[in-house]
């Protein structure tokens, strides 16, 4: 078994950019998360109920929650993806 050596430490820096787009009773979202290495993108809505008072801030909140969720899901996928190939890589 090969010795472990120790990983460098390093820093790295990822954007998150997120648009809100305001229709009538549904706000749109579009959210791009850069890492440096992969482009990750969520669209996703919100609508408000006929009967709530418009509030136009909750309708962002609950827009952007949802892209960030998406965005979330799709990094765990993409982990899991590379953790596999790495394993596979490593049996050879």
């Amino acid at each position: 078994m090969a010795a472990k050596t120790a990983t460098p430490m390093r820093t790295k820096q990822w954007t998150l950019r997120v648009d809100l787009f305001e229709e009538g009773d549904t706000t749109k979202v579009h959210a791009v998360l850069n890492t440096g290495d992969t482009t990750l993108e969520a669209r996703t809505t919100a609508r408000r109920n006929p009967d709530d008072p418009p509030v136009p801030e909750i309708g962002d909140e609950y827009a952007a929650a949802r892209a960030l969720i998406d965005l979330g899901h799709q990094l765990l996928r993409a982990g899991l993806s590379d953790s596999a190939a790495n394993v596979r890589s490593d049996a050879g």
